[in-house]
């Protein structure tokens, strides 16, 4: 009998490691199957339901036989949608074939990176970081490179830092805002500054703006890919999961400069062809109808996070900023000495909370916990008992 061993396997996959944003969630799933009551405030998803109008025209679609092959980029239909939306929302005006419809805004970074970064290429990552920022990097053959942020301005992007580390061999910078894990909203001066860099040095840069529409008070969300003579330097990504809570539905998409968006188009043709049909029908109608939806969530996201926030700090061992977007806590641990994993076990051992410890966000995250705090009000004041009980 052959035995499988190492050398089976592609290097790249080598030192290839988990999401915790993904695998700690299914932990919290294995634990419920065997009866027992974890509260998961890992999983990085809307505890609302998808809006009706949309599910009803995915049961429409599916009725109608909607259920074959569509254009590859997607449906025109949906990326003129998107297209109007980029322009109202964003300020970003592309033709429609430099628009492409994904399976998530995840499959959108991944072909973006693959179509952009050869071996070598160093990608700049403000850190703490989405942890598949830096793990797709690393799988094309790329290096990431850590930028730390300026915790003590609430996580803001050390805009001199960055100029200073960018290197012959700088690629791209990823910028994601609102953030994951911080909530950190990138101001205007701070765009328009990292505009200024990457125009003057020639780095892509690939914008995550999965979270565009959850900020709260006064702050705003900006679009680089808006600024003038960013036009062949931005890949813009988006999504519906969590805006329009389709965390399941997995439908994203992605405008980038002609020449990167035509080599995505042909990925995409060789890989999961187009997401699905009647799915897509679906977000026509959530980007047409649903913004009201939209903004009801995020009104209640801004009072789940002000509670939570507010009672995680009277505890003697956190310690959290108010974020101004996304729907993270991101605290920083005090008077213990653990780290951030030691304390996420004791949190599930002693009180059946899932949390993700910091060390799962980059070199710069340890010493923290994320919890998501899109739960309902009763889930979060359990939360909160639960946490009160192990100080």
């Amino acid at each position: 009998m052959v035995t499988l061993g190492s050398e089976h396997l592609a290097e790249r996959v080598g030192e290839l490691t988990t999401s915790p944003t993904v695998s700690l969630p299914d932990k919290a799933r294995q634990l419920r199957s065997k009866g027992v009551k974890v509260i998961d405030l890992a999983e990085g998803q809307p505890h609302f339901d998808t809006p009706q109008p949309i599910k009803e025209a995915a049961k429409t679609a599916i009725d109608r036989g909607y259920v074959y092959y569509v254009e590859s980029p997607g449906l025109p239909e949906l990326r003129n949608e998107i297209k109007g939306k980029l322009l109202r929302d964003n300020k970003i005006d592309v033709p429609i074939d430099q628009i492409m419809v994904t399976v998530g805004a995840k499959q959108a970074i991944f072909t973006a990176m693959l179509c952009t970064i050869n071996n070598g290429d160093e990608v700049i990552i403000p850190d703490p970081y989405w942890n598949s920022h830096a793990s797709i990097v690393e799988l094309m053959g790329g290096k990431s490179i850590s930028a730390p942020m300026k915790h003590e301005n609430g996580f803001s992007i050390d805009v001199v830092n960055l100029e200073e580390m960018i290197t012959s061999k700088t690629k791209m910078l990823v910028l994601s805002s609102p953030h994951n894990p911080t909530g950190m909203v990138a101001s205007r001066n701070d765009v328009e500054a990292i505009s200024d860099i990457c125009q003057k040095r020639n780095v892509l840069v690939l914008a995550d703006e999965i979270y565009e529409k959850l900020v709260f008070d006064d702050s705003r969300h900006h679009s680089i890919g808006s600024i003038a003579g960013m036009e062949e330097l931005a890949i813009t990504v988006n999504g519906f999961s969590k805006p329009y809570a389709m965390t399941g539905w997995r439908l994203g998409y992605v405008c980038a400069p002609k020449e990167i968006m035509e080599k995505m188009l042909i990925v995409q043709q060789h890989s999961v062809t187009h997401p699905s049909s009647f799915v897509q029908k679906a977000g026509v109608v959530a980007l047409r109808d649903c913004e009201a939806y939209v903004r009801e969530m995020t009104s209640y996201y801004e009072k789940a996070r002000n509670y939570f926030v507010n009672e995680i700090n009277k505890l003697s061992f956190f310690k959290c900023k108010m974020p101004p977007g996304a729907f993270y806590a991101f605290p920083d641990i005090v008077n213990r000495n653990a780290t951030s994993a030691q304390l996420c076990d004791l949190l599930l051992e002693k009180a059946n909370v899932l949390a993700v410890p910091g060390s799962g966000f980059g070199k710069y995250g340890e010493g923290r916990v994320r919890f998501v705090y899109a739960q309902t009000m009763d889930t979060l004041q359990k939360t909160v008992e639960l946490l009160k009980d192990i100080q």
